[in-house]
């Protein structure tokens, strides 16, 4: 038995046997006799658990031990990872100082409107609800105490108030005179009808009965938003182009900008009015009653994609430009597809109406019935143009115009680029990819409206309400754009896209996946296989178990502190590659 004076410990000795390592823990006495230093094994601990050789030792050593549950308690656990790879991007970005340099309650909440965005896209005041219940950390980082929806509101305006300087501000981080700038317009509906920018017009979201408004994006050439405008709902495409041209020329001081836009965007008009005489470049796309000009007329023969499916012709009825014409064979395949089932689906329901004509009981009677009847079905496939009708009072007839069929369909797959960029300042194939380079807005568009931000619908009534959100989603997605470029190595997107790029016959061609990125997609494993892949909410979705809990010890003074989960080996990566730290 230990004395008076003894000292007992757990020493530890390892030894290595046939490239094993075994550990060996005695419970041993240490005294003195005789003036030596003599030990005393009492007994081999090798056989219990570590965690229990531990206690003995700590215990050994005169530390107190109680019951965990008796030591300490976790206050609240709230998600955090999340927020601080959102949060963290957003201030790597420099995006709070762009806002204001001086840190304030406003800039505060509009940073976690933001970031909200992101994490759980919802109305203004299930947002201020979530805030003030601290649904997660975002609260607590940025230190809001009490929230409503008031608040964010008063945000809101104070944010539509920095438009201007924030995109200016963006503008020079992102734009150089001579440069490309892409520009593209949507529409989002509304709940309620209080709001003057709410209008019917035509609806991208097949939302007729809605009112609606419209906005228009400017973007580089890459994909990254520079600026967004907010328009009444009953606004024309072309009718959006001059704002952002003055906005080019005047607030963001650029010349010699090319702008490229869509055919229904960038029109003759558009271009002889606005273009023109702003000494702007332009890269659009012609109609095709002006592309059948140009084969009528001589200037575009078919025979020269025999060979090839990349031209460049002139023309006189456009002087000092460049027409570029492309013939996409896929492309020329779905469309014959989908005009041979819209004729199909049109003639299955026609036919049922000329069966209506000629039945016995209760025959269909009346030209304008009759006519009522096909202009739903006409409407509804959008194909009238393709048949010709004979309606009557007592009979319906129809037949395809194969002639007007055919000549479509010879110009299907093929598009004619109109440009006044000067070939030495932006090549053939460099011209194609600009303006095939309008996808990366459409992304923008299904990522803002449906897929992560949700833009839509909007519920704010008052005009500068409506525009501050518009413009409040545009920051959240240029926040995101950037957190998808930095974490595509854990993503299922294209981490190496200029690879896929280079396996195309031809610009003309669609666009191919990197073999990385089908590797990825194929195995569900990062390119070296070490840990999964995931989808963009699905990462942050995982991140978010990553919790900030508030731990408080049961001892006098009631000491409260921080503490942090263990990151998993995703979650580990994610935060290097966004190079922020989980500890905001």
């Amino acid at each position: 038995m230990p004395r008076r004076g003894d000292a007992v410990h757990v020493a530890t000795t390892s030894r290595h046997y046939k490239g094993k390592t075994y550990h060996t823990h005695l419970l041993r006495r240490t005294f003195r006799q005789d003036g030596k230093v003599k030990h005393q094994t009492l007994g081999n601990l090798s056989h219990l658990p570590p965690e229990i050789i531990e206690l003995i030792r700590r215990a050994l050593r005169g530390e107190t031990l109680v019951p965990a549950a008796e030591a300490f308690e976790i206050q609240r656990s709230l998600p955090h990872g999340h927020v601080a790879a959102v949060l963290g991007t957003l201030r790597r970005l420099g995006l709070d100082r762009l806002l204001d340099p001086k840190s304030h309650r406003l800039r505060q909440l509009t940073l976690a409107m933001i970031v909200a965005r992101l994490l759980h896209p919802c109305s203004k005041l299930a947002t201020a609800r979530g805030l003030d219940e601290q649904t997660s950390s975002l609260a607590d980082v940025l230190d809001l105490g009490a929230i409503d929806e008031d608040q964010l509101y008063e945000a809101l305006d104070w944010l539509l108030g920095r438009q201007e300087a924030v995109e200016t501000a963006l503008a020079q981080r992102h734009l150089r005179s001579g440069t490309l700038v892409l520009y593209d317009v949507t529409s989002t509906y509304f709940e309620g009808h209080s709001c003057p920018l709410g209008k019917l017009g035509h609806s991208r979201d097949h939302r007729p009965d809605r009112l609606q408004i419209v906005f228009g994006l400017l973007s580089d050439v890459a994909g990254c938003p520079i600026s967004v405008e907010v328009f009444s709902g009953n606004t024309a495409d072309p009718a959006t182009l001059a704002p952002q041209i003055e906005k080019l020329r005047q607030r963001f001081a650029l010349d010699h900008v090319a702008l490229v836009g869509d055919r229904g965007m960038i029109t003759a008009a558009r271009i002889r009015e606005d273009l023109k005489p702003n000494d702007l470049f332009w890269i659009t796309a012609l109609r095709a009653p002006a592309i059948r000009k140009l084969l009528t007329g001589g200037a575009l023969q078919l025979s020269l994609f025999d060979q090839h499916d990349l031209a460049e012709i002139s023309d006189p009825n456009y002087p000092g430009e460049r027409l570029i014409v492309c013939k996409n064979p896929l492309l020329a395949t779905e469309r014959a597809r989908k005009r041979e089932d819209l004729l199909q689906a049109t003639e299955r329901e026609l036919d049922k109406i000329v069966d209506s004509t000629r039945r016995r009981r209760g025959p269909l009677r009346g030209q304008q019935r009759i006519g009522l009847r096909v202009g739903a079905v006409l409407g509804r496939f959008k194909v009238a143009k393709h048949f010709r009708l004979h309606i009557a009072d007592d009979s319906f007839g129809y037949e395809r115009l194969v002639e007007a069929i055919a000549q479509e369909a010879a110009l299907d797959g093929l598009y004619v680029l109109r440009t006044s960029v000067p070939a030495t300042l932006l090549g053939t194939e460099q011209t194609v990819e600009a303006y095939k380079g309008l996808s990366s807005v459409e992304r923008a568009f299904r990522s803002l409206k449906t897929v992560d931000l949700n833009v839509r619908p909007i519920y704010h009534y008052l005009e500068r309400r409506v525009r501050a959100h518009v413009f409040l989603c545009m920051l959240a997605y240029y926040v995101e754009w950037h957190l998808r470029r930095s974490l595509a190595p854990l993503l299922f997107d294209d981490e190496a896209p200029e690879a896929g790029k280079a396996l195309r016959a031809s610009v003309v061609a669609p666009a191919q996946r990197s073999a990385q990125a089908l590797a990825k997609a194929e195995l569900r494993r990062t390119a070296d296989g070490a840990l999964p892949i995931h989808s963009f909410q699905g990462l942050l979705e995982h991140l978010s178990t990553l919790c900030k809990n508030r731990v408080l010890l049961k001892q006098p003074g009631a000491i409260a502190f921080d503490e942090y989960t263990l990151p998993t080996p995703v979650q580990e990566r994610a935060f290097q590659l966004l190079g922020v730290s989980p500890r905001l």
